[in-house]
């Protein structure tokens, strides 16, 4: 039987005394268990001279404490056939392993004494910065990630979520193990992090790993967090124009700011608009530019929830010539979903993508720790359970009034990469 959000057993939710979040998942018929830390510091947190801070810490949590030297923890966990990563975005970083379920205490030990008890040493501190300045570098190989960026930086001028968050070689070669520590102690504590347990092991067991493992934080130091607030809409669009010598093809990005989690019913309309414009053959951005007009090669459209802010985002890739046409057929699409209300067939295509998707997020227990924590740090662990609910119960009336006021008439960003054919 897959194991998804629907399984017989039931998730708990624990807050312990400290803080602590703990969402426990037995799935009996499982031959694996995964141990998920989220933490709420992702780099919405940092300060605008400490940017990519949160990405560089991931990489150096990795590199030991002081009863744990560095690369100790991959090995004990490969040793026994497991599996970690690690991923940090604006609003979290997240920590997990998978391994055989009569290993999983000897997994959860090493990554909790490496997220509560991180030594962040001078000298990997050093070659760790090379490591992420040559991610940097890559990165700025890919034409996709230079156009987001850039969009984003135009749609967030003040705010952390218009900033890389890898950070720039600049912030990075400022920055010093010390800050580092400092940043570490104050987020890295038991309010802001959720353990998420699934797999083959009882409740009583996974609580009493995560007492003893969880038990001891590092004392709380003070840093600095500047997170302005965010205008409920633009005062006016932008766009930026891009040549790229390496690009094949042109891209039109658009983007609109939203509101972001605590408007939930928003956020969930906002995702159905995405899926309804551009998921699938018959989406309406789909199968008008790609299969009918064929102005674009592709188009995509997505739905980024954040605590302060929704990014809805529409990607069209194209012909510098069809440009213009495509920005504004986009914009009449926009501007019917405000006028008019859905039809029952499309609506329900909608709702069965959405609900089948978060099904398909809890088919192992790795996608349901993750799905677990992603929700205890954004939100409420409780969404994870009643989204199918949630995205039921939505009515065309909702989509018509977000599609309205937050889309067609609100002014959005727009950033155009073309081929740069001199440069060849």
């Amino acid at each position: 039987m897959p194991l998804t959000l629907a399984t017989k057993s039931k998730p708990t939710v624990t807050t312990l005394d400290s803080g602590l979040t703990v969402v426990h998942h037995a799935i009996n018929d499982s031959a694996v268990v995964t141990m998920d830390v989220w933490v709420r510091a992702g780099s919405r947190v940092e300060p605008a001279p400490w940017a990519g801070m949160a990405h560089f810490l991931e990489h150096m949590i990795f590199k030991g404490t002081e009863a744990l030297a560095p690369g100790v923890f991959d090995q004990m966990v490969e040793g026994v056939g497991g599996s970690t990563n690690a991923a940090t975005s604006y609003d979290y970083a997240h920590y997990y392993v998978t391994v055989a379920a009569d290993q999983g205490k000897t997994a959860l030990a090493p990554l909790s004494e490496l997220l509560t008890a991180a030594a962040i040493p001078d000298g990997e501190f050093d070659r760790e910065r090379s490591v992420v300045l040559e991610e940097i570098r890559q990165a700025a190989d890919n034409p996709d990630w230079l156009g987001y960026e850039a969009l984003l930086g135009m749609m967030y001028p003040e705010h952390p979520y218009g900033r890389p968050i890898l950070g720039t070689p600049e912030t990075l070669r400022s920055r010093s193990p010390q800050e580092m520590r400092q940043f570490h102690r104050c987020h890295y504590q038991p309010k802001n992090m959720t353990v998420a347990i699934a797999g083959q092991v009882d409740h009583d067991q996974a609580m009493s790993w995560v007492d003893d493992m969880f038990g001891r934080f590092p004392r709380p130091e003070f840093c600095p967090v500047q997170v302005p607030a965010i205008a409920p809409i633009l005062s006016r669009g932008d766009r930026q124009h891009l040549k790229l010598p390496y690009l094949e093809q042109a891209r039109l990005m658009m983007g609109w700011r939203c509101p972001g989690w605590a408007e939930q019913d928003t956020a969930n309309g906002l995702d159905m608009l995405a899926v309804i414009l551009g998921t699938g053959r018959m989406s309406r951005l789909v199968r008008s530019l790609r299969e009918e007009h064929q102005w674009v090669y592709d188009v995509a459209c997505e739905c980024d929830v954040q605590t302060d802010s929704t990014l809805f985002l529409i990607t069209a890739w194209l012909d510098m010539d069809q440009v213009e046409r495509v920005e504004s057929f986009i914009r009449d699409q926009l501007r019917a979903l405000g006028e008019a209300a859905i039809g029952a067939i499309e609506l329900d295509r909608a709702k069965r993508l959405l609900i089948n998707d978060h099904q398909f997020s809890g088919e192992t227990p790795s996608q349901l720790a993750a799905t677990y924590g992603y929700y205890s740090v954004m939100g409420s662990f409780e969404d994870a359970l009643t989204y199918p609910q949630q995205v039921q119960s939505i009515a065309p009336e909702l989509l018509q009034q977000v599609a309205g006021q937050y889309l067609a008439e609100s002014p959005y960003c727009s950033v155009i990469l073309e081929p740069d054919m001199e440069a060849k």
